[in-house]
């Protein structure tokens, strides 16, 4: 990354900026905006302020992006360094926070970066309580407006080149190694998409993954980032709901459905996915295996329809578990910057 004699790293002008927030969920979500636009999954991240001599665990990251209230200082440091920021922009976002927690009492140790006294805008909701929040869906939306440097790539440190597409994290699907925006169809009706949908039941009150035309499932915006081989998280990305990972519910009355919760985690095998080929080789169809339990998502009986809901079942090779996964440009990618970078956005 290259210096201007002030010690200032030369960003690209669509860096957040977070001048303008007032809020602690304004101040959230801008950072959330910042980790899109760094282009940098957790575990990189969390490399990354390794470098620094920080330690920023990746579920930690997760954990605090996915809160409405003020991170701690430290947080904030170590992130935006990590982020790629310099000096300078740094103490920025130092001084922004600040600002907020001008008329809040300091917290009263920085040992570590998670375990202060939550306060009541950023407790953790019960587990079967709404777990995606609302933030500032301006600063969000243009978060995602800069997204599309997620799927291309860029890291924007000339000393780490870009991932190599030809990676194949996924056997049979060519997703970048630091994740690649996707839709997922039903192969019986390619006409829908994964995305959300209700319990048609009515017996789990929130938001899950269902099946819907494609041209009525603008939002959420679906990515696969890799964790290991052929294993991925499967990000919903939103502009007022933040960014969920699809997790499968392990209990009544929502057992086997799939909710997008926001404390993400790496290390979560409720989310994480096995993709693999399903058929011929040269078929490009793949079915979706739960870790946690090695079965296979389908839909609920079978069902064709509109708002069908995505389940996890045995793994019988019936045609409601073949999936196709199309990969897909950034959305509202910004091609001239990936153009002037040398990448290409996809």
């Amino acid at each position: 990354m290259s210096q201007t004699g002030g010690g200032r790293a030369e960003l690209p002008a669509e860096a957040p900026q977070p001048a303008q927030v007032s809020t602690p969920a304004e101040f959230t979500a801008a950072l959330r905006a910042l980790r899109t636009w760094s282009g940098l999954t957790y575990r990189q991240l969390e490399g990354k302020a390794t470098t620094h001599g920080d330690s920023l665990p990746a579920s930690t990251i997760a954990t605090t992006l996915g809160r409405a209230g003020l991170p701690r200082e430290r947080f904030v440091d170590a992130f935006t360094r990590a982020c790629g920021l310099g000096e300078e922009e740094s103490r920025q976002w130092l001084e922004a926070r600040h600002s907020i927690a001008t008329n809040k009492p300091a917290p009263t140790s920085d040992n570590d970066y998670g375990d202060r006294p939550a306060a009541p805008s950023d407790e953790p909701l019960p587990v079967h309580a709404p777990r995606r929040r609302r933030a500032a869906g301006l600063i969000l939306a243009a978060g995602l407006g800069i997204a599309g440097t997620l799927g291309a790539g860029i890291l924007f440190n000339a000393s780490t080149p870009a991932p190599s597409p030809s990676a194949m994290p996924v056997t049979g699907l060519r997703i970048l190694a630091v994740g690649s925006w996707a839709r997922i169809h039903p192969a019986r009706t390619p006409n829908l998409c994964l995305t959300e949908g209700r319990d048609r039941s009515g017996h789990y009150k929130t938001a899950i993954a269902a099946q819907r035309p494609c041209a009525e499932a603008v939002l959420p915006h679906v990515f696969l980032e890799p964790l290991r081989k052929d294993i991925v998280q499967i990000q919903w990305h939103h502009p007022k709901f933040s960014i969920g990972c699809l997790t499968v519910l392990m209990n009544p009355p929502g057992r086997d459905l799939l909710e997008p919760r926001d404390d993400c985690a790496d290390d979560d095998q409720t989310q994480q996915f096995r993709i693999e080929p399903f058929g011929p080789p040269a078929a490009a169809h793949f079915r979706i295996r739960p870790v946690i339990t090695d079965q296979c998502l389908s839909l609920r009986d079978q069902d064709t329809d509109n708002g069908a809901e995505i389940v996890q079942g045995r793994c019988s090779g019936a045609a409601d578990q073949d999936f196709l996964i199309e990969l897909i440009p950034p959305p509202q990618a910004a091609g001239h910057r990936a153009k002037a970078l040398g990448h290409r956005a996809g």
